[in-house]
């Protein structure tokens, strides 16, 4: 079945052409990539194939028998909604079932009354009616794993990260037959990412998909479409398939541009031969040479950011870490911590977010201090920091402007200098783009002028946070490569498994309670060996039940009374505000304040809520165990 057909769209930005005449389909079951360079139109098409903008020209049909979802790069929502109120609107019955058992649900941690009860027994009786207990276990499963608790706060308060994934979570609980999704692992750690491709994998959804995320790609992907200098391609395989076909496509392409180029200048030749007023000339033989003389002008678009800036000289002694604590009231991000940094050392950082990742790196970059302990650095050292924030400048500013802050001229490895004009077109930014205002650059635009901005300083110690965020492939293997070669020591904290895989020798795991191993491997090892430690378990978990005595029928057997179920609903209930408290608790400590009686008073409360959380586990599990 066709989902979509999108037939002869163009787009451009006044004398800029982002694509030309291309022509797309989807059907039902496919799952597929879109891959291009930054700049090139993958959101516009993206946004034009969602109905959120209109082609210059060519038209889109829609089948009426689906519903179709939009992920967007950064989502529009109404401010004034809950969170909760963002997740379940719509008319969906099953949907407004499960939404109303967990409201009344909430509203029985304050309201005991035989109304209140006669509210949970009619939603009960509506969920067992409709049989949505298995929707809403999946619901839970769903908010659970992308780590979205506070329901009732508002959007409008929500970091740029959260409304990602509250936009992801409610296209997931709306259960559509098609979803397009641009950069969709953006925002999301590696356990996310991981839950989330299984997730799309076993679900009878159509997927079309923009990702820089490899992995992602190839595990969630079935085929690939590629923009390419103004025209879409298609590949029906994983990321290897389409890098080995691409090659061989372009070498295609530049043989037969070789050629043609060869065989015009005769057909030229005998063009200018030829009296304009004789009409013996043949029609067939004058409409081939336009032919010939379009695919000789054709260009392959080959360029690659050229990354060989200079680096400074590193001597002996580099980054040395000695017995390092930090903490936040009761909250452990580092304890007891050391380490002697080497040469060329590249080390990935690995743990949930709120672990105090970012702490840690502000800590050897002189931005915080330690409790105690102390960080010398080499007098040699020159850090480059790729942060998550990005390019911190004003939009009115060009992108000129912007390098020739730094410097005017930069010096490469082989002694050369570049002005920064010539520098930014080493950056694949041209004269035109030059002058263009920062506003006007596309998300992966101004990421690559932040790099540039960072590499032009010369660093020899680079600490990369989130640097794949929304670089395009090919921008992301010349920045593999680069890194690769590069003689200094690199810290690269990412979500981007590939990334994390390729350069990352071994790894600091921040495993929590001020934790942190040093972990001789890369990410894939690192995988590995949870997985080698949970088959462990489970088989000694087997081997507890199969010694345990069997108890006879009547202790097996027993139903749960209302009272109980109504219970164990509650404690539920309560044990997910818990643990949201916990984290919002643990977040707070990690980003610090000024105020020294607050952090005490967080430290306190998320003591509490621990001991909180410990007392109604228990119970839970008592009664976990008659109920299930």
């Amino acid at each position: 079945m066709n989902y979509l057909r999108a037939e002869n769209l163009s787009k451009h930005y006044g004398d800029r052409t982002l694509f030309e005449n291309i022509t797309i389909s989807v059907e039902y079951g496919q799952k597929t990539a879109l891959i291009a360079k930054n700049g090139t139109g993958k959101t516009s098409l993206l946004n034009i194939l969602a109905g959120k903008d209109i082609p210059d020209s060519g038209n889109i049909v829609i089948s009426k028998e689906i519903s179709m979802a939009f992920l967007e790069q950064e989502p529009a929502m109404i401010p004034t909604f809950t969170v909760w109120e963002t997740l379940f609107s719509g008319n969906n019955e099953l949907l407004n079932a499960v939404a109303e058992y967990e409201k009344v649900l909430e509203e029985q941690e304050h309201d005991h009354s035989d109304a209140s009860m006669n509210k949970l027994q009619e939603a009960m009786e509506n969920m067992d009616r409709l049989e949505a207990w298995d929707y809403e276990a999946r619901v839970k499963q769903i908010l659970s794993k992308l780590n979205i608790h506070h329901v009732e706060q508002k959007v409008s308060t929500l970091s740029g990260g959260q409304r990602k994934r509250l936009a992801l979570a409610s296209i997931l609980i709306h259960n559509p037959n098609f979803i397009i999704m641009d950069e969709p692992t953006n925002h999301l750690d590696v356990q996310m990412i991981e839950w989330l491709e299984g997730y799309l994998k076993t679900q009878d959804v159509t997927l079309l998909i923009v990702t820089h995320d490899r992995y992602f790609l190839d595990n969630v992907c079935n085929e690939i479409i590629e923009i390419d200098n103004g025209q879409l391609y298609r590949y029906a395989g994983n990321y290897a398939y389409y890098v080995e076909k691409k090659a061989d496509r372009e070498f295609r392409e530049g043989r037969e541009i070789d050629k043609a180029k060869n065989l015009m200048r005769k057909e030229l030749e005998w063009m200018r031969r030829q009296p304009k007023a004789r009409g013996t000339k043949s029609k067939s033989r004058i409409d081939a040479y336009y032919d010939l003389k379009e695919i000789a002008s054709k260009r392959i678009d080959n360029k690659q950011v050229q990354l060989d800036i200079k680096m400074q000289r590193m001597g002996g002694k580099i980054l040395e870490v000695h017995r390092i604590n930090k903490s936040y009231g009761d909250f452990k991000i580092v304890n007891d911590f050391s380490y002697k940094f080497k040469p060329g050392e590249r080390i990935g950082i690995v743990g949930k977010n709120g672990v105090g990742k970012s702490t840690f790196l502000n800590m050897l970059l002189g931005i915080e201090q330690p409790d105690n302990g102390r960080i010398t650095k080499g007098e040699t050292i020159t850090f480059g920091y790729y942060s998550q924030t990005g390019l911190e400048i004003k939009d009115d500013r060009r992108v000129i402007d912007v390098v020739k802050d730094i410097a005017e001229y930069i010096e490469l490895n082989k002694g050369e200098k570049l002005t920064a004009s010539q520098l930014l077109k080493r950056f694949l930014f041209d004269d035109k783009q030059q002058f263009t205002y920062v506003s006007k650059l596309s998300g992966g635009e101004k990421r690559r002028l932040f790099l540039l901005t960072i590499l032009m300083k010369n660093p020899n110690f680079l600490i990369l946070d989130e640097p794949t965020n929304d670089l395009d492939i090919a921008t992301l293997n010349v920045l593999e490569d680069f890194l690769a070669d590069f003689k200094g020591c690199i810290i690269i904290v990412t979500h981007d498994r590939y990334f994390m895989d390729k350069l990352a020798e071994h790894l600091f795991v921040f495993e929590g309670d001020g934790i942190v191993r040093d972990f001789n491997g890369n990410y894939q090892d690192y995988l590995d060996e949870l997985e080698e430690l949970k088959l462990e378990q489970k088989t000694e978990s087997n081997k507890i039940i199969e010694q345990s005595p069997v108890k006879n029928s009547s202790q097996q057997i027993r139903k749960p009374t209302f009272n109980e179920q109504r219970e164990y609903e509650l404690l539920t209930k309560e044990i997910e505000q818990l643990e949201s408290k916990k984290v919002e608790l643990e977040s707070c400590l990690n980003a610090g304040s000024s105020n020294h009686e607050e952090l005490i008073n967080w430290g306190k409360e998320l003591q509490q809520t621990k001991s909180m959380l410990d007392e109604k586990g228990l119970r839970w599990l008592e009664l976990d165990e008659i109920i299930n």
